[in-house]
């Protein structure tokens, strides 16, 4: 059962929130051992949760949840944001996020939370803090990252749905790998408050096995924070009401190759071909066609600024929160090469990556302005990778970056843009892999995007899809 369904079953007095929790704990421990995903645990609170009065009925009463291990602070619990420093002095959060509020308010019972890699900074869930997570449709492949450990999850069964952020693709890249849906909502759609600073490329929501447990998640939790600088525009009703709404005859654009002349798996390529297609016999316009300023190479150089500087404020809020520098085996090698690397800029550096970056988000945008309803890519390069392939390297210490570049390329540049993207799952590759399909809409029309994954689900749906594991 999806969390929709899920839900009705407490509505109805069929289930107990505490029976439904019980049942998510009895699979965790049973299949996490193969895919090491869930990697800090509160059940004992979490069964107080489901089993008190004061559980709020809100739309997802008494479904279990899990929390991905990054950012997202419940007030009690453990986080370790994917650092060995912060898991060994066992940081206790002391507030929650605006966002894990909006969810305890929606009823969600949250059980614990999935790895992540260190700070989020890789395609795949790896962190020398907690290990490799692993595939459940193939444990000696990724996940894929940074939300490996929610994706992995759900995937296998765990969670109906799982918390999942993304700053340069960490929602779609793992929904890709996985099998599910993976929604990135426009900046400034899901609040960051009530302390956390907004980089302009990071946003949260969920990873899932449905379109409508995704729509149905956001209508519990978009909306503007106190203080928040960057509002989306509000939807005019919600978005539940999305799925299955017929989204018209769309003009949509097709980009079935690397822009910048790189490699790409043939089952990728197979993946957003074969989605176009069958968006054409559903009615829709397809031809090629893409944003000219994705092919531009230059401004990787100049956003490198602006990602190594969060790196840098991320090591030193770290040491921060421990209490004293950290040392060589405490912050992963290539986190501490960005945050050394960001030394070696000026604020009037900095200052020009911040300008690059409202440069590209005009050009990408303007696309949408000709015409254009959306845009059609894979959502990766490259099948879901062998554990180990973006590792830590002594001599190279930025080589996982590049490795990283090569396996997600088309991910990045709609946190960039602040578009909403959705990677849907509609391709298997013959080893039985899933290949996700990326589809962008404009600023702020998340109702766009609901509207046609509902209906490709509807025309090839994959919800019955179960991976081994």
């Amino acid at each position: 059962m999806d969390a929709t369904d899920q839900a009705a079953l407490v509505a109805r007095r069929d289930a107990t929130p505490v029976e439904l929790l019980d049942a998510a704990i009895e699979r965790i421990e049973r299949i996490d051992p193969s895919l090491n995903a869930v990697v800090i645990r509160w059940f004992d609170h979490a069964r107080e949760v489901a089993a008190s009065p004061d559980l709020p009925d809100g739309p997802f009463r008494g479904v279990p949840f899990l929390l991905k291990d990054l950012w997202a602070t419940y007030a009690g619990q453990r986080i370790s944001n994917g650092n060995v420093a912060l898991k060994n002095a066992n940081t206790i959060s002391t507030i929650d996020t605006t966002l894990v509020s909006r969810y305890r308010a929606a009823g969600l019972v949250i059980a614990g939370r999935t790895n992540s890699p260190e700070l989020g900074s890789v395609p795949v869930t790896e962190p020398l803090a907690w290990g490799a997570t692993r595939n459940p449709w193939d444990t000696s492949r990724t996940p894929g990252g940074s939300s490996g450990g929610s994706a992995a999850a759900v995937a296998a069964g765990m969670v109906p749905f799982a918390h999942a952020s993304d700053g340069g693709g960490s929602i779609r890249i793992p929904a890709s790998c996985c099998g599910l849906v993976g929604l990135k909502p426009s900046q400034g759609r899901i609040t960051f408050g009530p302390a956390r600073d907004e980089s302009g490329l990071g946003v949260e929501h969920c990873v899932s096995r449905t379109v409508r447990d995704t729509a149905a998640l956001l209508d519990a939790t978009c909306g503007p924070g106190i203080g928040d600088t960057v509002t989306a525009p509000a939807p005019s009703r919600p978005y539940t009401l999305e799925v299955g709404a017929d989204p018209g005859r769309l003009r949509i654009g097709l980009l079935d190759h690397h822009p910048q002349g790189g490699a790409v798996d043939q089952d990728c390529v197979d993946a957003a071909r074969n989605t176009a297609a069958l968006l054409e016999s559903l009615g829709h316009h397809v031809e090629p066609a893409w944003p000219a300023a994705l092919e531009d190479s230059s401004f990787s150089s100049q956003f490198g600024a602006l990602w190594s500087t969060n790196m840098g404020v991320s090591l030193s809020r770290f040491e921060e929160a421990v209490g004293h520098p950290l040392g060589a085996d405490e912050f992963e090698l290539m986190n501490r090469a960005q945050a050394d690397f960001a030394k070696l800029f000026s604020s009037i550096d900095y200052a020009r990556a911040l300008a690059a970056v409202a440069q590209f988000r005009r050009a990408v945008q303007a696309w949408w302005t000709q015409g254009w309803d959306l845009l059609v890519t894979p959502t990766n390069a490259q099948v879901p990778l062998p554990i180990g392939t973006i590792v830590n390297d002594p001599n190279h210490p930025m080589a996982p970056l590049a490795r990283s570049g090569a396996f997600v390329p088309f991910t990045p540049a709609w946190n960039t843009s602040g578009q909403p993207a959705i990677s849907v799952p509609m391709h298997w590759s013959a080893e039985g892999l899933p290949v996700g399909t990326q589809l962008v809409a404009a600023y702020g029309r998340e109702d766009v995007l609901i509207r046609v994954a509902s209906q490709l689900e509807q025309a090839q749906p994959w919800a019955h899809r179960r991976p081994p594991v």
